[in-house]
């Protein structure tokens, strides 16, 4: 009851936080210079007003953010400028199985990693077996992951050519880079919490 409780909890504060992320997104938005379509090539007056027209952005800065907040709310996101045909909607559900294997993935492996780097660490206090994996879980979390990313595409992609720098196959060394970069810290988080639990309770 009190997990659920908290769940509850979380969800009702989640609500109203995604309301005004997606509110001042909107308005950033609308408020920067230039327009969706000014990288695109020059066209006549009339065919920005049509466009315009056709994506409600001639309507009043209100009406507009009433109607995407009232699509938002139903899972609309509307229209995509860049692929024009095709919803936002639409796009992100073609993202979402490679997301959630990446994640699933990265998720493994930070707990793989870390479970071990943590109950190595806490077993053996104070020796290289614990300074090392703590060590190097220093480095993980200190290590960006855009930074972490293009280091590894550079050393094993391009220096050693051990694995393919680009693409989402089938192939599991076109998914190696990908976990590794975004699992690492989460590994390194996991080490570190992990030994710390172990050691007060193998001190109790």
């Amino acid at each position: 009851k009190l997990m659920l409780n908290v769940l509850i909890r979380r969800v009702l504060i989640a609500i109203p936080v995604l309301i005004v992320v997606a509110s001042l997104t909107f308005f950033f938005i609308r408020l920067a210079p230039g327009g969706p379509f000014d990288a695109d090539k020059v066209v006549s007056p009339q065919v920005m007003k049509n466009l315009n027209a056709a994506y409600n952005l001639d309507a009043p800065l209100h009406e507009q953010y009433f109607d995407y907040m009232s699509g938002v709310i139903v899972g609309d996101f509307g229209p995509s400028f860049r692929y024009p045909g095709r919803s936002v909607t639409e796009l992100i559900s073609i993202g979402l199985p490679v997301t959630f294997e990446l994640a699933l993935y990265s998720i493994l492996f930070a707990l793989a990693v870390g479970l071990l780097a943590g109950i190595l660490g806490a077993l053996k206090p104070n020796t290289p077996l614990d300074y090392i994996p703590m060590s190097t879980a220093m480095i993980g979390i200190c290590i960006p992951s855009i930074i972490l990313g293009p280091s590894l595409i550079l050393i094993f992609g391009i220096w050693l050519e051990w694995v393919p720098v680009s693409g989402w196959g089938y192939m599991p060394g076109d998914k190696l880079l990908p976990t590794l970069t975004l699992g690492t810290a989460y590994a390194a988080y996991c080490a570190r919490l992990t030994r710390g639990g172990m050691l007060e309770i193998l001190n109790c």
